[in-house]
């Protein structure tokens, strides 16, 4: 008689929400999401799929040229030779040694190490688990900015003193609810971000607040190139922008509600410095040219009439201002996020119940909820001993041109010379811009170690491949500062093939490189959970909530804390009493214009909100050969590259590659017609694509969303098309300005025409070629 098979659930969760893991005769089949979240992300049901995907490394890995020839067979052969299948032992007698090698001969600041969102556990956590590793071992070159919001990072702080307008508790929903009359929203909130968080989420709420929000009343206006970027928003007013004009149009309302004296003169006198400066180029005064109406809707393509009847209605309500992080992705992206804090302080609301400006609404399932600043679980990394950091986006700049200098933020820094790089938790073949020039700055370094589940384009890239384990395959806590929600994540099955957890590679290589006390004090898996746990849960009783002992705790599942009864207004303290509670700016106030930065110096950031054209926009020269502008935003389907191998993503392709949406006109003029397959080209590189034609993105943008594995027809050759719809072979490699040096890859200008001839089909998702080491057997190797 045959056994019935054996299920069971078991409660975890993921940057997509919390979930139950079906587990079948030890394999995952299914996942759940969690019973109380009334928005549930479709991102969850791929969890199976990939898991269990023929992409999964099962086994460490090493590229053969650099097992047979080490650093002397260079880096050229990086996703062109086979791997060597070796075992644990020789993968990490061979990673430590490298890290040994590479420090003694050159120190660490040769080694550099870089993650990404990686999973939403806190212990298991990629970026903390590196850094804690290397930290241990003397360090390695640092890196500052991030990919989503890096001019921000930069530009915010020396305008109001803090990220909190970017990342912190901006003004919630419910009191927007309560109190604004119209919210005015640069790149809309799409409703494909709201799925996730980086440290997870536990319900999904931002559609059903937006629904609150149009019920009471709340004027929505979303200006975006792309329609459904306010597909969240009932109601909303659409005002499809040119992309990269959204400073030129905030300009343009300044100038009205000035020219009209509809600003709020005492606002900006009490709060901020800098008005009058900035006021004399608003108007024309500094160089003839006055940012009227007129003068924003031969950039902006919005009507002159239609841009003073928004800055009247703006003047006339309480209106909360805001913009998504994608605005600030551009060329000069530190402008528009500076003028629109302008223009809130010439509305005078700033401070004040549902006026004012925020950042990131809708850019995460969290921004804009009602919820406590909590404590959260985090893995302490120590403090990193070397000084040399870069802004992540310059990455490839690094790798190019060691010992080159550069400016950041006011400083004259130098890049370091990387001969290792260490990956986890991450793919820089999604996140970079101008794949093919990083393509070549890959085969620099002399080697290159990445851990990952899956065969990633980055993981084919490199020279050894640790196997981890996935969020189903070990124990973990999630909770976060930016949700209302601790959640259990607990092992549903054994790791995959020969797969490790993070921890467990680290341990092992410690013990090889002499701190394992050090790295792991004394702690399993279980004993760092309840130790994480327990600081947190103290962290949270000096708040005053009570929370429930471990054990308890990981029986239950989650643990939810109540929202705030009364959440705060951003800058309502400062608003209230700005000499008591002043802005941790040089002059405590807002600075429309800045003595600091202006001391800088740099012509592509000046000392006050300015118009500077992109290099690459739809208003160029370069718009008469390449006349599209290309949008590539978040996609619905996976959550950045992650997950793009499983069953949620692959099912959204189109004629086998990533679908780029294009108007219905510009299809017409170019003979494309829905569900063709596309050619889409600029001069750094081209890629194929599924056409999806469209009313919902205006004339001149198409949209075609990041985080298809990079797939190159011949990976020997830089500049290979690329077969499967990745936008990073279009974008551009370069800052947003000296002063941020942040990614500008929504400065991008493309042709799309269709593709008639046969394409070599994608094979992303196949592993590699492997060939087994003469003479090696495995039981044995290292004995």
């Amino acid at each position: 008689m045959t056994a019935s098979p054996r299920r069971t659930r078991v409660r975890t969760g993921a940057h997509w929400g919390m979930y139950e893991a079906e587990v079948e005769d030890g394999r995952l089949v299914a996942a759940a999401p969690f019973a109380g979240d009334p928005d549930p992300s479709p991102i969850v049901a791929a969890m199976p799929s990939a898991v269990h995907a023929e992409c999964r490394v099962e086994r460490p890995m090493v590229r053969k040229g650099w097992l047979e020839r080490g650093i002397d067979g260079g880096g050229a052969g990086r996703g062109v030779e086979p791997f060597v299948p070796v075992t644990w032992d020789r993968a990490l007698d061979l990673v430590a040694g490298e890290l040994r090698r590479v420090k003694t001969r050159y120190g660490n600041e040769a080694i550099y190490a870089c993650s990404g969102w990686a999973s939403a556990g806190a212990f298991h956590q990629a970026h903390a688990q590196l850094h804690r590793f290397l930290n241990c071992f003397g360090g390695a070159i640092g890196s500052v900015t991030n990919w989503s919001f890096g001019a921000a990072s930069v530009i915010v702080p020396r305008v109001v003193g803090a990220m909190e307008p970017v990342v912190g508790q901006i003004t919630s929903w419910p009191t927007i609810a309560a109190h604004s009359d119209m919210m005015v929203l640069f790149g809309g909130i799409a409703p494909k971000n709201t799925q996730v968080n980086m440290y997870g989420i536990g319900r999904h709420e931002t559609a059903g607040w937006l629904r609150r929000v149009a019920e009471a009343g709340v004027e929505l206006v979303s200006i975006s190139p792309i329609r459904d970027d306010a597909a969240a928003c009932p109601g909303a007013e659409w005002l499809p922008i040119r992309p990269n004009a959204d400073t030129a149009l905030m300009l343009g309302l300044m100038h009205t509600l000035v020219a009209e004296e509809l600003h709020d003169r005492a606002f900006l006198d009490r709060y901020c410095v800098g008005f009058d400066r900035f006021r004399r180029y608003l108007m024309g005064e500094t160089d003839g040219a006055p940012k009227s109406a007129e003068w924003a809707a031969g950039l902006a393509e919005i009507d002159a009439g239609a841009i003073r009847a928004l800055a009247r209605r703006m003047a006339g309500a309480r209106c909360l201002i805001a913009a998504s992080w994608s605005v600030q992705r551009a060329d000069h992206g530190e402008q528009p996020y500076w003028a629109l804090i302008a223009l809130a302080a010439l509305l005078g609301q700033i401070g004040l119940p549902g006026g004012g400006f925020g950042f990131g609404y809708g850019a995460t399932g969290t921004l804009g909820g009602p919820r406590p600043r909590l404590p959260a679980p985090s893995l302490p990394t120590g403090r990193n001993p070397v000084a040399a950091y870069i802004p992540v986006a310059r990455l490839t700049d690094m790798l190019l041109a060691p010992g080159a200098s550069f400016d950041f933020n006011g400083e004259r820094l130098t890049y370091p010379d990387a001969r290792l790089i260490y990956w986890c938790g991450g793919n820089p073949f999604h996140k970079q811009q101008d794949l093919n020039l990083l393509a070549a700055a890959w085969r620099r370094p002399e080697t290159v170690v990445v851990h990952e589940p899956w065969w990633t384009p980055a993981a084919r890239r490199a020279d050894v491949v640790l196997p981890c384990a996935t969020t189903v395959e070990r124990n973990d806590v999630g909770g976060s500062p930016f949700d209302r929600f601790w959640f259990a994540m607990q092992k549903a099955i054994e790791p995959v093939g020969e797969s490790r957890t993070e921890y467990d590679i680290y341990t092992a290589l410690a013990e090889r490189l002499g701190f394992a006390d050090a790295f792991t004090e004394g702690r399993s898996e279980m004993d760092w959970l309840r130790h994480l746990y327990d600081v947190a849960r103290q962290a949270a009783a000096a708040q005053r909530f009570e929370t429930p002992g471990f054990d308890e705790f990981w029986r239950a599942g989650h643990f939810e804390f109540p929202p705030p009864e009364d959440p705060p207004v951003l800058f309502s303290e400062f608003r209230a009493d700005p000499e008591g509670n002043p802005l941790k700016t040089p002059s405590g106030r807002i600075e429309l214009f800045s003595e600091t930065i202006d001391g800088f110096g740099y012509d592509d950031c000046p000392g006050h909100p300015v118009w500077l054209e992109p290099g690459e926009w739809l208003g160029a020269d370069r718009a008469a050969v390449y006349p599209l502008h290309l949008i590539s935003n978040q996609p619905r389907w996976r959550l950045h590259s992650q997950l793009d191998c499983g069953e949620v993503s692959r099912a959204a392709k189109v004629a086998g590659r990533e679908p780029i949406r294009i108007n219905r006109a510009d299809a017409a003029a170019r003979g494309i017609a829905d569900g063709d397959l596309v050619r889409v080209y600029n001069d750094r590189g081209a890629c194929l694509a599924g056409a999806c034609v469209t009313d919902d993105v205006r004339p001149g943008v198409v949209q075609l969303a990041t985080g298809a594995w990079y797939d190159p027809d011949d990976p020997a050759e830089i500049g290979s098309i690329d077969l499967h719809g990745n936008p990073n072979v279009l974008t551009r490699n370069k800052g947003t300005s000296r002063l941020a040096q942040s990614c500008s890859a929504q400065s991008t200008l493309v042709e799309v025409e269709r593709r008639d001839a046969e394409a070599p089909p994608v094979a992303a998702f196949d592993p590699p070629a492997f060939v087994e080491a003469p003479g090696l057997d495995r039981r044995d190797a290292d004995r």
